[in-house]
């Protein structure tokens, strides 16, 4: 590949634990990374981009500085899809890789959940961070990486 990857974290929400896996992978291969969040997280290295409190500003500021070849660390599926058709590759703190195959139906089952909920339904949230979500993160992020060396 030509231009280096980076990785692109939308932060807000992104557990410390990504983070500092994210951190250490990068180092290994010597690829830049950046974190995005609102002005009111605090993070302490020189790649972070800091954007205004507002409703999607965080994720619009990562869509519009993603390049083609860059892996983005997020777990809104809608940006998810919005970097796919931009070239880039898309992973969650979970360690779940999105592809284009796939991305009409999460979104899909995305959209079917908020109408539920909308109408008074009410759906799981998601479960307590383990030690086998790190290792799958690390390991997805790892397989995005090497597809690029």
């Amino acid at each position: 590949m030509t231009n280096q990857p980076r990785v692109l974290i939308d932060a807000d929400a992104c557990p410390k634990r990504v983070l500092q896996l994210t951190e250490k992978i990068c180092g290994e291969f010597h690829l830049p990374f950046i974190t995005f969040a609102s002005y009111n997280h605090q993070f302490h290295h020189d790649n972070h981009v800091v954007v205004d409190v507002g409703s999607q500003a965080v994720d619009l500021r990562l869509a519009n500085e993603t390049k083609k070849g860059d892996i983005v660390v997020t777990q809104d599926i809608g940006l998810g899809a919005i970097v796919l058709g931009k070239g880039a590759k898309a992973l969650t703190p979970h360690g779940k890789i999105f592809t284009s195959d796939r991305i009409t139906l999460d979104l899909e089952i995305r959209n079917e959940k908020a109408r539920y909920r909308k109408g008074g339904g009410r759906t799981k949230g998601p479960a307590a961070r383990t030690a086998q979500d790190d290792a799958k993160f690390a390991e997805a992020l790892l397989q995005l990486v090497k597809e690029d060396l």
